[in-house]
Parts: structure tokens; sequence; C-alpha cells
């Protein structure tokens, strides 16, 4: 079975609520139950964690390994243009990671154009809204039958 932990970061709790032009009107909860049925059907299984804490989200990626977890998909949200610690994170436990952004990023302010997780993920997507999530699940499951 195909263990995948999906790490929201800050902000992203207010999905279907913040911004909908931008990031659209469903909730992350949503989203997840999304995943889990895809993941279910396919005999894998998702766990949904979604914090606005930089250390939780690093210590959740610390111990995806520990825990089984065969990849990772994450939206770290603002902390993917500014957080040196989680890339480290992510290279340290070196577990296949796919890195995913609801609105275009390019699309938006030049702050967000550079990701310092990019380099290190298996895959990006970028710009497809809540389907990104989904895609990225499908990489995963592909990639660890």
């Amino acid at each position: 079975m195909t263990r995948i932990l999906v790490l929201n970061g800050p902000n992203l709790n207010l999905l279907g609520t913040r911004e909908p032009g931008t990031y659209g009107s469903q909730t992350l909860k949503d989203i997840l139950g999304r995943l889990e049925s895809i993941a279910a059907a396919r005999g894998g299984f998702v766990s949904g964690f979604q914090s606005n804490a930089e250390h939780e989200l690093i210590e959740q990626i610390q111990g995806a390994k520990t825990h089984g977890f065969d990849a990772i998909i994450i939206n770290a949200g603002a902390y993917t243009h500014t957080s040196i610690a989680i890339r480290d994170a992510f290279a340290a436990v070196s577990i296949p990671f796919y890195e995913v952004h609801i609105s275009n990023v390019y699309a938006r302010e030049s702050f967000r154009h550079h990701s310092h997780l990019s380099a290190l993920a298996s895959g990006v997507i970028v710009g497809l809204g809540p389907l990104g999530y989904e895609l990225a699940l499908e990489a995963a499951l592909r990639a660890h039958p």
C-alpha cells in the first residue's frame, strides 16, 4: 500500500474563503477528501497535515519515513519562497516529494517566482488549482506502486 503524506503550509487552512479569485472555492478538507478517495480506490493511503508553523512542517517531513510514508505532496505556501529550513529537511530525509501550488506563482509577484524546494522535488505542479494535488498524487502512486 502506497502511503502519501500531504502537507500544507501557512494560510492554506483558509482555502475556500481566502482570495477565492486566486485560490478557488474548495476548502482544504474538500481537497484532502478527494485525495483520500482517489488513493483508497487505488489501494493507497493519504494523510493530511496543515500548519502555519514552520517547525511543525519540518517535524512532519523528518518523521515521514519513520511513519511509513513513501512520498510527500507539499504546498508550503509562502514558506516555498522563504524557508531554507524546509528545503534542508527534505535534503536530510531523502524522501521523494511533489511541490504543488494552486495559483500560477509565475503570474504573481516576483518574490513568488523562486522556490527553495523545486530543485529537490520529484515534480512541481503550478497554477492548476486543486487539480494540482490530484496530479501530484497520481505521480506519487505511479512512482511508488
